[in-house]
């Protein structure tokens, strides 16, 4: 998959969780996901604690990091979606 098919799985939009970034269409804040596999949990772990996600949402959070800590702003449309409002 490549980075752009991955990064499109990574949402922000001001309305949902103050506007962080996120793995579209939930709740699971990136920074989450990067501090889980900081602390030593694993692909599969996480996976089995948050059965609605997907190996390559992981694989997103990761991606989102590294632009990140290139010092590179990565463009993540806003969007106003109602399905993660509830």
């Amino acid at each position: 998959m490549s980075e752009d098919n991955l990064l499109s799985r990574i949402s922000i939009d001001p309305n949902i969780c103050f506007g962080k970034p996120c793995i579209r269409g939930h709740r699971i804040w990136v920074s989450l996901i990067l501090d889980l596999l900081a602390t030593g949990e694993t692909i599969e772990e996480i996976l089995e604690e948050y059965p609605s996600i997907e190996r390559e949402d992981l694989l997103a959070c990761l991606a989102y990091g590294a632009e990140m800590a290139r010092d590179v702003f990565v463009e993540i449309p806003l969007g106003t979606t109602k399905e993660a409002d509830a």
